[in-house]
């Protein structure tokens, strides 16, 4: 099991950015594919993105490419979200995951171990 602490969520004005970062307890991070959900009230959790254990293999959600960004640091045990022109409809929790195979997965259900979310808010 590893543990997974969010950071960067806030308040952001529409066309606005923010970073959001998500830090692991385990030195296997590495092993780990990591992606990144969100959730807004009355809703199923949805995939925003995941990254392989290189960065050599990334799918986003079609509602978030060519405006989020994801990454990580291995040697930080750290994956980043630089999300860039934020929309209102970006509003949400945003949610770290850890799947511990190395396939790059949009499924929730390959997700065993999640952060407790940050929120990420855009005013129009």
């Amino acid at each position: 099991q590893v543990q997974l602490v969010e950071s960067g969520g806030g308040l952001v004005q529409a066309g606005g950015s923010l970073r959001l970062s998500c830090t692991a307890s385990r030195r296997t991070f590495m092993t780990y594919v990591m992606g990144w959900f969100r959730q807004v009230p009355g809703k199923e959790r949805e995939f925003v993105a995941a990254i392989n254990w290189n960065g050599d293999n990334i799918y986003y959600a079609d509602s978030v490419k060519g405006r989020f960004t994801i990454s990580r640091d291995n040697v930080k045990s750290t994956v980043f979200l630089q999300m860039n022109s934020l929309k209102p409809e970006d509003t949400a929790v945003y949610y770290c995951a850890a799947n511990p195979t190395s396939v790059v997965e949009i499924r929730r259900q390959a997700y065993n171990d999640w952060g407790q979310g940050t929120q990420v808010t855009v005013s129009a």
